[in-house]
């Protein structure tokens, strides 16, 4: 069998469909449905149950894809080997980047990445945590910008800045008197929050774990932006927790609303992550190079508490 043949493979397992696994391909589907029908026979085995809507894959069809996941990384690693010697570093390139991150980080890193490194195509994903940590493990990302920690055993985390909660607190709250703001001066019940499956709400959720929920407000508002967020604190409806970066594009009138938390200050890490097999380490390293380079001047907080991205049991509302 050869690579070309599991890759295939690994298309149909992807999609589950053989007409749009050609698609991605870039072959007919009769091809492709030729090609793995070679691969099932030289092993005298089935790997997809075909009668299944959609295309399923057989027990041991499961194992078989986890080993062509491997033969084809494996593969793919010769051409980083070789990349790394002629010190070129091009190619396509998959990255997922976590909402709360995305409108903030990637305007400030992406037009100096694609001029110092033209050769590389970047395809950028917008993708939840959970929907990053699958693809990566998947083999479908190369690498991933999020909050951190995950504590993923298949998933390596390099650093590249912290970044602090802020409050924003608008005029008529009681707590707009105070120059910086206690973890224990926040009630849950107040906070407007991002909705469910950001990272960034459930680090706040973290945040606020010695404050009871209240199951009896009046309201629960939960947004998939900041923007929102803010207009709604602005109507009155309590205040809300930023992060640090999405502030500096705040107008004056509002940046006056912000307040700082008294240190160490509650924060996010946000890391570059990618799988330990680290395919394409290059372009990964020029990628970390690159980001660290801008946040430079932009961010340099380090007497911060980090506050666990991941959701944890008795804070969910």
């Amino acid at each position: 069998m050869t690579i070309t043949q599991l890759q295939y493979v690994l298309a149909v397992a992807e999609h589950k469909n053989f007409t749009l696994a050609a698609e991605k391909c870039f072959v007919t589907q009769p091809t492709l449905s030729m090609q793995i029908q070679k691969v099932e026979e030289e092993l005298s085995i089935l790997i997809f149950d075909r009668s299944k809507k959609p295309i399923q894959l057989t027990d041991v069809g499961q194992k078989i894809v986890a080993q062509a996941k491997n033969i084809v990384n494996e593969a793919d690693r010769m051409q980083d080997i070789v990349d790394i010697q002629k010190g070129f570093i091009g190619g396509e390139f998959r990255v997922g980047i976590i909402p709360t991150i995305m409108p903030t980080l990637l305007p400030m890193f992406l037009n100096n990445f694609i001029k110092k490194y033209p050769k590389v195509k970047l395809i950028i994903e917008e993708l939840n945590t959970s929907e990053i940590i699958k693809k990566l493990n998947n083999g479908q990302l190369d690498a991933a910008i999020a909050a951190t920690p995950l504590n993923e055993e298949k998933i390596k985390e390099i650093v590249l800045y912290y970044e602090p909660f802020m409050v924003y607190v608008p005029e008529y709250h009681s707590l707009s008197s105070k120059k910086e703001i206690e973890v224990s001066d926040l009630d849950i019940d107040e906070i407007l929050l991002l909705q469910d499956g950001h990272c960034f709400r459930d680090g706040i959720l973290n945040l606020c774990k010695n404050t009871a929920i209240n199951s009896d407000s009046k309201f629960k508002i939960e947004s998939g932006s900041f923007e929102t967020l803010i207009k709604l604190a602005d109507e009155g409806l309590g205040i809300t927790l930023l992060p640090y970066l999405h502030t500096l594009d705040l107008k004056e009138k509002d940046k006056v609303k912000l307040k700082h938390f008294v240190e160490p200050k509650p924060a996010r890490e946000i890391s570059l992550i990618f799988p330990k097999n680290e395919l394409k380490i290059h372009i990964i390293d020029a990628l970390r190079g690159v980001v660290s380079g801008v946040l430079r001047g932009a961010i340099a907080f380090q007497n911060v508490e980090i506050i666990s991205p991941i959701q944890k049991l008795g804070t969910k509302l």
